[in-house]
């Protein structure tokens, strides 16, 4: 049986980085199947790539929709363990994966059903919406896989045992990389063939996850599935992590208004810039959200067992390296932005544009960054509502800037200012109100017990 770690001893920074690191990679790696299918599909054209582009966007809101699944694994077994409660961890992990089953299937049932309203609203050529809808029915298959995949992510983290989703999810997209290939151009099934190599690969990581963890018997081993479900508990899980979900499903929602924006104001070249340089933008997002993350079960599990000091240390150790990397990714975004596009879509017109993009946003990776980590903290405190509050109304207002600034300074360099200018004050809103809740000692430890 694998032992919990407890994280509620010994130093700081080298736990946070052990715990972060696998955490790290597993979100580049799962950011990777989009860009070996991105990859792929830009030796067969620029159009192929803005389908797939436009498909991605809604898988990307059904990964966002789970976070609500690895989120409530994490915080409340972290905290479950951290009280010393293992039953209390094995029921919440339990309550955790019955819950992302069923939104799973029903997320699937919804996207397989809708797939020709969803891409047709990017109004893009016939051909090219054709190509959307196959790519978006057959990756919807893979939809329960990817909820059932985050919350068994999420447990594990929270046992501080990131390392093992990370080897499971690297062995499905090495799966990808050899299958997109065969599929795409050996069995000539283009856009189509691109979402069989990714579903397949989905199915053999998830097994792979199983499969360990009925071997490790984590948390003593739990039940996957229950028919009935305690209402305190699933309550707290949506109190948690629903906050979480509605931030993350309603940014990707904001991101479809604004690619059509893209669309319409650069055609198929606008919808590719802002959908490949926003994945291209996850080297800052997910590297925060790994360190996001750590913080996360590092915070939960010393809240648990009230330890205010190491969390205090926790946060300013995570935070100096947000703002070391930052710096390091708006240096590369701004010098080599084209360069990097150019690797994903060789199309020298989409290249420019996508380099235009990267080179705009770099100025806003720190604050992107900063924000992030003090969602972790705060995560781990229970405190889901307030940084969901933050980054909701910083993404809403993107939609009536761009339409403001669009209509008086036409261009895709003026949208992509919006989206920059937005997410550096998302950035000081965060810092402001962590400041604002140190000094009124809103999260103190021993005004939290009591909450």
């Amino acid at each position: 049986m694998k032992e919990s770690k407890d994280l509620t001893r010994g130093p700081i920074a080298s736990a946070i980085v052990r715990l972060a690191l696998p955490i790290l990679g597993t979100s580049f790696v799962m950011m990777m199947y989009s860009f070996v299918d991105m990859a792929w599909l830009g030796r067969l054209g620029s159009e192929e790539v803005a389908a797939t582009s436009a498909a991605s966007v809604f898988i990307w809101l059904a990964n966002s929709i789970s976070l609500f699944n690895k989120v409530g694994a994490e915080t409340t077994v972290g905290y479950s363990l951290g009280q010393k409660d293992g039953d209390a961890a094995k029921r919440y992990a339990t309550h955790t994966v019955t819950l992302a089953t069923l939104m799973g299937i029903f997320v699937m049932a919804v996207y397989w059903l809708t797939a020709p309203t969803l891409i047709g609203f990017y109004k893009m050529a016939p051909e090219i919406s054709g190509y959307g809808i196959s790519y978006l029915r057959i990756a919807a298959f893979g939809v329960p896989l990817i909820f059932l995949g985050m919350a068994l992510t999420g447990v594990y983290n929270a046992t501080g045992h990131s390392d093992v989703p990370f080897m499971m999810t690297t062995i499905g997209v090495v799966l990808n990389i050899v299958l997109d290939p065969i599929f795409i151009f050996v069995l000539d099934l283009g856009v189509a063939g691109a979402a069989y190599a990714t579903l397949l690969s989905q199915i053999a990581g998830l097994g792979l996850l199983v499969i360990r963890m009925d071997k490790d018997r984590l948390l003593g081993g739990f039940r996957y599935l229950t028919l009935k479900l305690e209402r305190k508990k699933t309550f707290l899980l949506f109190k948690i992590g629903g906050a979480v979900a509605l931030m993350n499903a309603l940014f990707s929602l904001i991101n479809l208004s604004l690619g059509r924006f893209a669309s319409l104001a650069g055609g198929h070249i606008g919808v590719t810039a802002m959908s490949i340089g926003g994945q291209l933008e996850g080297v800052s997002f997910h590297t925060a959200e790994g360190f996001s993350t750590a913080l996360s079960a590092f915070v939960a599990q010393n809240y648990g067992a009230g330890k205010s000091e190491r969390i205090r240390r926790g946060l300013r150790f995570a935070v100096t390296f947000s703002v070391i990397a930052g710096l390091m990714v708006t240096a590369l975004f701004y010098f080599c932005g084209t360069g990097i596009f150019a690797l994903i879509v060789p199309d020298p017109v989409a290249a420019a544009e996508g380099g235009r993009y990267l080179r705009i946003n770099s100025f806003a990776e720190i604050f992107m960054m900063l924000e992030i980590t003090f969602q972790g903290f705060f995560y781990g405190l229970q405190r889901s509502i307030p940084p969901s509050v933050i980054s909701i109304t910083g993404n809403l207002l993107r939609i009536p800037a761009a339409w403001f600034f669009l209509s008086r300074v036409p261009g895709l360099s003026t949208l992509w200012i919006v989206i920059m200018v937005s997410s550096v004050l998302k950035g000081i809103a965060s810092l402001l109100y962590y400041l604002y809740s140190r000094e009124k000692s809103l999260f103190s430890i021993s005004r939290l017990l009591h909450i």
